[in-house]
C-alpha cells in the first residue's frame, strides 16, 4: 500500500485468539459508517455508486428506480443466491451529485442500500533498487543463517525442518492475491501461478463462471483475462508481482528470492491499476475466488489483501462475508498512516476493509529488522492482529527483477504465505477459524507491541512460522 495516500483498515478480535466474532466498538451503526475522524475524506470515483436492490423486485421496478435517481445501469456486480442484485450505477446528467443519488436511491422501497464507489490504494512506503545476497531478513529467525535475525518470521528454521508446502495435505493449496497484476513468467515465480485446467483458451468460458479463458485469474480492471500488463516503466503490477513473491517466490532453485512456502499455487484477482482500484472490482475479485472454491473445490485458504482506503461499504463487507462462509481467510495490511507516513491507532478511527467483523479477517502491521514497530505501520491493541516484517523486504518485480519496498503491504504476504504453509501440511479441518486461532495462538512476543506498551497488537507478538507449524491445528 502507499504511504501518503489511503491506507487498509484493520481490527481485532475482540475476545482474543480463536474469538467466533469481532467487533466494531461503534464504528459500524447499520449500514452506515461513522466519520473517519482525524483523516481525510475517502476518494471516491465521481457520479457512481453502488446500488442493491431487494431480492424479488420486479425489472420495471428497478428501472423506475433508477430513472427517479437519474442514474444509468454500467454493470453487474453480484447476483445473490435469493435474487438481491448488485450493480454499478453512474450519473446520467452533467450536474448529477452522487450525495444526492444516494439519497434518491436509498428512500425508494426497492432499494436495499445505496453507496458510494470507493477508491482503495496499495500501502507502499519505499523502495531500494539494489539487490544483495542476505537481504531477505524477514524469512530468518534467531537461530537461522545465514544471515540470522531473531525478528524475522522463522520461515528459514520451518524449512530447515522439510515444511516448504510440498506437505500432507490431500489437496493443492491456493491462494489468491486480491491486488494489482502479477509477471505469470518471472522465473521465481512462474512454478507457482496457478493454471486454470477448466477454462482452457479457446474463446470460450468453458466453467460457466462469466470470463473467459481465464488461465491465470482476470484482470478486472481491464476486464480481460491478462493478468500482467507490465510497460509503465516497469512499475505497472510490481506491487502484486512484490507479494506474491514473498508468499510463494520459488525456493530451493537457486535463484533470486524465496517465499513463505515454496510450493503454492498463487491465482490473480487483478483489481488496482494506475490510479488505484474501486469497491466494485474488488467485490467481484473477492467474488471471483470464492466461486473458485464453491464451483471447482479449489482449496483456497486464504486472500492477501494489501491495499485499503474508502468509507465502510455494504457490497464489500457482504463479499468477505461470502469468502467467510467458504472458509477463506482474508489477510489484510494494517495500513501505513495517514499523510504524514506515521502510523496511526486503528482503535480511535477505522479503516477499511480490514475494519470489517467477519471472522475471517486476519490484520497484520509492519516492523523492522530491529524489532521495533515500523514507523509507519498503524497499530491497535484491538483492531490489529499481529506483526511481520515490513520494512526493507526484497521481493520479485516485473522483467525478471527484484527490489526492496517497506509497508504494511509487505508484511501482509508473509502472513498469507505462511497461512498456505501451515494448511499444506495439515488435514482440511485446519482452515477458516481454525487455521486463523493456529496462526494467532503461535506468534512470538514482541516488545514493541506489546499490549501493555503505546503501540500494541491484540496478540502482542509477530508472526513466528516455525511454531505455527509445530502447533496442532
Amino acid at each position: 500500500m502507499i504511504s501518503g495516500l489511503l491506507t487498509a483498515a484493520v481490527f481485532v478480535s475482540l475476545f482474543g485468539v480463536g474469538s467466533a466474532t469481532r467487533a466494531l466498538h461503534g464504528f459500524q451503526d447499520g449500514n452506515n459508517a461513522m466519520p473517519a475522524g482525524g483523516r481525510a475524506d475517502p476518494p471516491r470515483v465521481p457520479k457512481e455508486l453502488l446500488v442493491q436492490f431487494r431480492a424479488g423486485v420486479p425489472d420495471d421496478r428497478k428501472s423506475a428506480a433508477l430513472g427517479r435517481a437519474r442514474v444509468d445501469r454500467v454493470q453487474d456486480v453480484h447476483r445473490g443466491e435469493d435474487g438481491a442484485e448488485l450493480i454499478l450505477v453512474r450519473g446520467s446528467a452533467a450536474d448529477f451529485d452522487e450525495a444526492r443519488g444516494k439519497q434518491d436511491l436509498e428512500s425508494d422501497g426497492a432499494v436495499e442500500f445505496a453507496e458510494y464507489n470507493w477508491v482503495y490504494t496499495k500501502q507502499l512506503v519505499s523502495d531500494d533498487p539494489y539487490f544483495t545476497g542476505g537481504q531477505l531478513w524477514g524469512m530468518q529467525g534467531a537461530g537461522t543463517s545465514p544471515p540470522g535475525n531473531p525478528y524475522g518470521c522463522n520461515a528459514a528454521a520451518a524449512w530447515a525442518q522439510e515444511y516448504t508446502g510440498n506437505g500432507t495435505s490431500t489437496s493443492t493449496v491456493y491462494i489468491g492475491v486480491v491486488d494489482e497484476g502479477i509477471q505469470t513468467t518471472h522465473p521465481d515465480l512462474a512454478a507457482n501461478i496457478w493454471t486454470n485446467p477448466f477454462d482452457p483458451v479457446d474463446g470460450i468460458d468453458n466453467d460457466g463462471n462469466g470470463y473467459v479463458d481465464d488461465t491465470n485469474g482476470w484482470d478486472f480492471v481491464s476486464n480481460d483475462r491478462t493478468v500482467y500488463d507490465g510497460g509503465n516503466g516497469g512499475r505497472a503490477d510490481q506491487h502484486g508481482t512484490h507479494v506474491s513473491g514473498t508468499i510463494g517466490g520459488k525456493g530451493g532453485n537457486g535463484v533470486g528470492v524465496a517465499g513463505v512456502t515454496w510450493n503454492v499455487q498463487i491465482i490473480s484477482g487483478k483489481f488496482l491499476g494506475r490510479n488505484g482500484g474501486t469497491t466494485a472490482d474488488a467485490v467481484k475479485a473477492i467474488d471471483y475466488f470464492t466461486d473458485l472454491k464453491t464451483r471447482h473445490g479449489l482449496d483456497i485458504v486464504a486472500t492477501s489483501n494489501s491495499w485499503g482506503g474508502g468509507g465502510f461499504s455494504q457490497a464489500l463487507s457482504d463479499a468477505i462475508t461470502r469468502a467467510n462462509a467458504s472458509n477463506i481467510l482474508f489477510i489484510a495490511a494494517a495500513g501505513n498512516g495517514g499523510a504524514d507516513g506515521v502510523g496511526d491507532n486503528n482503535d480511535a478511527t477505522a479503516f477499511y476493509p480490514a475494519s470489517y467483523a467477519q471472522t475471517n479477517i486476519i490484520s497484520v502491521a509492519a516492523i523492522t529488522n530491529t524489532g521495533a514497530k515500523s514507523s509507519f505501520s498503524n497499530y491497535g491493541k484491538v483492531r490489529v492482529d499481529l506483526g511481520a516484517p515490513g520494512s526493507g523486504i526484497w521481493s520479485t518485480v516485473p522483467f525478471n527483477k527484484y527490489i526492496s519496498y517497506s509497508g504494511t503491504s509487505m508484511a501482509t504476504p508473509h502472513v498469507a504465505g505462511a497461512a498456505a504453509l501451515k494448511a499444506a501440511h495439515s488435514s482440511l479441518t485446519c482452515r477458516g477459524a481454525a487455521l486463523r486461532t493456529a496462526i494467532l495462538s503461535t506468534v512470538a512476543p514482541t516488545p514493541s507491541l506489546a499490549t501493555t506498551g503505546p503501540t500494541p497488537v491484540s496478540t502482542g507478538g509477530r508472526l513466528d512460522v516455525l511454531a505455527l507449524m509445530n502447533y496442532k491445528c
